[in-house]
């Protein structure tokens, strides 16, 4: 299974453009989306090309490999503009049998970066994938059971350390790409 996963595009028009790039070389079975797709949010400035109505447009033209996630920014009318669920937290389960738990990150969280320290059930060799705090994490997390992978792509729209980017999982293996 070969996953694209991304988070945080706030509306940016320009990097959701850069980001279907990477989906179409990239050639993933699924993409997975964590939240804050299309509102750039209250404490956010607009995100350079902000301009969530061609972002519908684009992300409805992969509907059919996208699973995603409601983040903070999410609202029901996001729900009613986009053509695939984006109201819940999902789980997936890869060819290994490893749960791959797929969240925003502001209400189940890794407690990195200033995001929320709660994480669900998962057992050893698990991965949660979360975005929120537009900061790139890969890293282990114990817990009582085994270990846990956390991975957050950082940021598509508005990332805190300046590079746009998005993550592939493949084989158990998560790693970063930089967009453009």
């Amino acid at each position: 299974m070969r996953l694209v996963i991304a988070s945080d595009i706030h509306g940016s028009a320009t990097w959701c453009a850069r980001l279907m790039e990477a989906i179409e070389a990239e050639a993933p079975d699924r993409v997975v989306l964590l939240g804050d797709l299309l509102y750039h949010g209250p404490r956010n400035d607009l995100p350079e090309g902000y301009a969530p109505k061609e972002v519908i447009a684009m992300l409805s033209g992969i509907a059919d490999r996208v699973v995603a996630v409601r983040g903070n920014c999410e609202a029901e009318v996001d729900q009613m503009v986009l053509p695939f669920p984006c109201m819940a937290d999902y789980a997936l389960i890869d060819d290994a049998g490893r749960m791959i738990f797929a969240t925003h990150g502001h209400v189940w969280g890794a407690g990195f970066h200033n995001s929320v320290d709660r994480l669900p059930a998962l057992r050893d060799g698990d991965v949660l994938l979360y975005g929120h705090t537009h900061i790139k994490v890969n890293e282990d997390v114990a817990l009582p059971g085994g270990v846990v992978r956390a991975f957050n792509p950082g940021s598509v729209g508005i990332p805190k350390d300046g590079t746009h980017s998005y993550g592939v999982y493949e084989d158990g293996v998560l790693e970063h790409h930089l967009l453009g």
